[in-house]
């Protein structure tokens, strides 16, 4: 018998519901409602969430499943779209910041767009290393496509959209792929060694992505480096001083806001918003949310030396 949990959320703080998902290729939105597969304790479970006219979220999770592993998935989905975050401390401090102050009055609801699990974030952060969002997106797709378990159309309270949904890759199924498969995938063959040997960290139980203790044997590990733990920290963990600070779009960012002249070095990125900490990847995440469109349209900036 198909099981049905359904859970209602007031957001301490202003809140909008995305449109869309990750772009990862897990996340289907259809009507206003944003559909999700999970597997808790290998068993698949489909959680829709809708946002209420009165702001009022709504989590609803259906599967083949017991009570404890619905609420699990919920809980999951909660994380990933932000709905308890509560940034009345942030908006005290900063609400007149020349810098962030008017991105935190004019759109509260921007949130991180986070993973429900910490490996998906992992996975995510490996395949985006110095290439463009958009192609990153690409590989992470093309990943769910091939390796992702899926769950067909089910009664209503399950699913009823076009195709299946499909969970992302996880660690046990990416330890057993070779390199070849992932380098298939348009992943650099380095990545793709590095993708597996972190597969293999998490699937044997050697490290535990919710720590943060463990970040370092992945760091340990060629390819992977501060960036690709610091987008584990803010995308995996929710964690709010965790700044990625060689993600291009920063370094562009800084490179405008400081009058540089060309994208700045990720020592300079981290000084920059040094001030903000414990926030300082909720400062980068509204700093680029105010000024995106400028930096976009504005001219190519050079490399750092």
């Amino acid at each position: 018998m198909t099981g049905r949990l359904e859970v209602e959320v007031t957001p301490p703080w202003p809140y909008r519901l995305p449109r869309r998902g990750a772009g990862d290729g897990t996340t289907r939105a259809r009507d206003g409602v944003l559909s999700r597969l999970l597997h808790i304790d290998s068993r698949p479970i489909v959680v829709h969430a809708w946002q209420r006219d009165s702001g009022d979220v709504v989590f609803r999770a259906a599967g083949d499943a017991r009570k404890r592993e619905l609420a699990v998935a919920i809980e999951r989905m909660r994380f990933a779209l932000g709905v308890d975050e509560d940034y009345a401390a942030l908006y005290a401090e900063y609400r007149h910041d020349p810098l962030i102050g008017p991105a935190i009055r004019r759109r509260p609801w921007v949130r991180p767009r986070r993973r429900p699990w910490p490996w998906d974030a992992l996975v995510s952060a490996i395949a985006g290393q110095l290439i463009e969002a958009s192609r990153a997106r690409q590989i992470e797709r093309r990943m769910v496509r091939r390796w992702g378990r899926g769950i067909e159309a089910r009664p209503r309270s399950v699913w009823t959209g076009p195709g299946p949904l499909r969970d992302f890759p996880s660690a046990l199924v990416v330890a057993g792929r070779a390199p070849a498969e992932l380098a298939a995938m348009d992943l650099a063959p380095a990545r793709a060694l590095a993708m597996i040997r972190c597969a293999k960290e998490v699937a044997n139980g050697w490290t535990d992505l919710i720590d943060p203790a463990a970040d370092a044997r992945l760091l340990a590990i060629s390819e992977i480096g501060p960036w690709t733990v610091q987008c584990l920290g803010m995308y995996g963990r929710g964690e709010p001083d965790s700044l990625p600070a060689g993600d291009l779009a920063f370094v562009k960012l800084v490179g405008r806001l400081a009058g540089l002249r060309r994208r700045a070095s990720v020592a300079e990125v981290e000084e920059y918003f040094a001030p903000y900490a414990p926030y300082r990847g909720l400062a980068a995440m509204f700093a680029l949310t105010q000024y995106h469109l400028g930096i976009e349209a504005g001219p190519p900036l050079r490399l750092a030396a």
